[in-house]
């Protein structure tokens, strides 16, 4: 039987500032996770040749826990608020790590790890060089995918949407919660272009003269670089995955109801075979 729901999304409850660590603009949501532990059947196994590496076995998952369509938060926001909750309190390693896949105008993708720095009620927001590759490609294309694995808990968060750039006062108020080391190396680094063995170091030296502050200052005025800010991802489909036994996983997916307006969307909850 195919379990489907089309809902309205809840009136957006009150945000907190952004802080100047991975921070939510939702509410905290009780504990109801605090003790996972998943169990681990087999590991993994490889055959290796002089031309060759076979990966031959994997982790069997082994979760407790299910999600279907009525179960889950009716909105996607809200769910990945209580998933990220969850993982924090069960110890996941970095559970604000995230990959991050753009694509030229012409299609050709590309992906790395950054860090997500909060949720607000219009989607998920990282930081970074305007003039980066990432950068460069999301202003040809403004589509972006993210993706969560947290494998302690043996679960994913996988989105998609369209971006936009935070506004420059947006910016700023995050810009100024990071550490002055991390400060003085947005303007240090021209991020993805090629340079000599040196050039960091010396730029470094350079923007730490120019601004009268050393890196390891625990306070200092160096301003917001022109080049760099925020990017905000707007969801159009979200699915949390969970792992089980026989790769028969859990999958729900939010898809966005076309129309419906960015700060009150209306979601289709859908569960998918794995």
């Amino acid at each position: 039987m195919l379990l489907t729901r089309t809902i309205t999304s809840v009136t957006p409850r009150r945000f907190i500032p952004v802080a100047s660590s991975s921070s939510f603009c939702l509410p905290s949501s009780p504990s109801i996770y605090s003790s996972f532990s998943p169990s681990f059947m087999s590991s993994v196994s490889v055959t290796e040749s002089a031309d060759c590496l076979q990966v031959q076995g994997h982790v069997q998952y082994n979760t407790p826990d299910h999600i279907t369509p009525s179960n889950v938060h009716t909105s996607p926001l809200e769910q990945f608020h209580i998933w990220f909750n969850q993982a924090r309190e069960a110890n996941v390693r970095e559970p604000d790590a995230m990959s991050l896949s753009t694509a030229t105008a012409s299609g050709i993708p590309s992906s790395r790890m950054v860090l997500f720095k909060q949720l607000d009620k219009r989607g998920f927001v990282f930081y970074t060089n305007y003039t980066s590759r990432k950068s460069r490609e999301l202003e040809e294309n403004p589509q972006a995918a993210l993706l969560f694995f947290w494998r302690e808990m043996s679960r994913q968060v996988r989105v998609l949407g369209r971006v936009e750039k935070l506004s420059k006062e947006e910016s700023e108020e995050y810009f100024k919660s990071r550490p002055v080391g991390t400060r003085l190396g947005a303007w240090a680094s021209h991020q993805s272009n090629v340079i000599g063995e040196d050039y960091l170091a010396n730029r470094l030296a350079e923007v730490q003269e120019r601004f009268g502050v050393q890196a390891s200052d625990r306070e200092g005025d160096v301003p917001l670089p022109d080049f760099w800010g925020g990017w905000r991802v707007i969801p159009s489909e979200v699915e949390f995955w969970l792992g089980k036994p026989s790769r028969l996983h859990d999958r729900v997916r939010y898809l966005r109801v076309e129309g419906s307006p960015d700060d009150q969307p209306r979601w289709t909850i859908d569960r998918l075979s794995p």
